[in-house]
């Protein structure tokens, strides 16, 4: 077990795509569990498969035993795979999207799968840390190729004392295109510490763009202007086609708002309301 992150700071740890272990003072939130291995295949839907690239850092049987929840951003096979429906335990909470909660729990016996309209909100208490989750807008495709995608949202996490004051807030962007959505999220959040940003410019045949390139991305965190930036989800599996090479080269241009924090699958970041603390290794939770 590691040790607790110091008060008011949280941990992360990317284990690769969009899965993140985020560690608040008692709390264990895990995202978007995708453990299938390099060379293995993650069903997209409308018979669409997509081939893994990079090993995850951790395993599912490497996740500490006390998780307190899941938060998943939307039903797809590099988000919610195979290996973690089989593996997580049914009782573990889940926040995610109304359609997601639905199939979890009529199909797959995940109970306690709690569904959010956007704008909607859950906490989640252990001894003396409490965090907020609230589902944002997302948009995970382009006019009327979104009917067709798994609806998505974002997730703003705010950690801190239990009815106490936020003392760290996270963005979760999940698989978002640039959409005016975004501009009501600047407008109603506008402090954000940390923004984990969904990246990879993944294109279905025929060339469409259903998550963000390097250059809305940017355009992302210029309107939300957090303080920090954590890329994720960029080089996992073949339908991603824009590398985080491109991303960083639009943050180094002038006026970029936001630091962008640099964590390798299997490490770990830690952060609190002033920006990064520190970073290494990662290690797995049950050896």
């Amino acid at each position: 077990m590691q040790p607790a992150p110091r008060p008011g700071a949280a941990e992360l740890l990317f284990v690769g795509n969009a899965t993140l272990l985020i560690r608040y003072g008692e709390l264990t939130l895990l995202t978007d569990p995708n453990f299938l291995h390099r060379g293995q295949y993650a069903y997209l839907g409308k018979g669409l498969l997509s081939r893994r690239l990079k090993e995850p850092a951790l395993r599912v049987t490497d996740l500490p035993p006390d998780l307190d929840a899941v938060v998943l951003s939307h039903l797809h096979g590099d988000h919610w795979d195979r290996v973690a429906r089989r593996n997580l335990p049914r009782s573990l909470p889940i926040v995610t999207t109304p359609h997601a909660s639905r199939r979890l729990q009529g199909l797959h016996g995940f109970s306690r799968a709690t569904g959010l309209p956007t704008w909607h909100d859950h906490v989640l208490v252990r001894g003396g840390s409490q965090v907020r989750i609230t589902a944002l807008p997302g948009r995970h495709g382009p006019g009327p190729v979104d009917f067709l995608l798994p609806p998505v949202m974002g997730s703003l996490l705010e950690f801190g004392d239990p009815g106490g004051a936020v003392r760290l807030r996270l963005y979760i962007s999940g698989d978002t295109l640039m959409f005016p959505g975004v501009h009501e999220i600047a407008r109603l959040c506008p402090d954000i510490h940390l923004a984990v940003v969904h990246l990879g410019g993944t294109k279905l045949p025929g060339g469409l763009l259903v998550t963000m390139d390097a250059l809305q991305g940017a355009d992302l965190v210029s309107a939300l202007r957090p303080r920090r930036v954590l890329p994720v989800h960029y080089d996992d599996y073949t339908v991603m086609k824009s590398p985080l090479s491109d991303f960083l080269r639009e943050a180094e241009r002038p006026g970029f708002p936001s630091g962008v924090l640099h964590c390798p699958r299997g490490e770990r970041v830690t952060v609190d309301a002033a920006g990064p603390v520190e970073a290494g290794p990662a290690r797995p939770e049950n050896p």
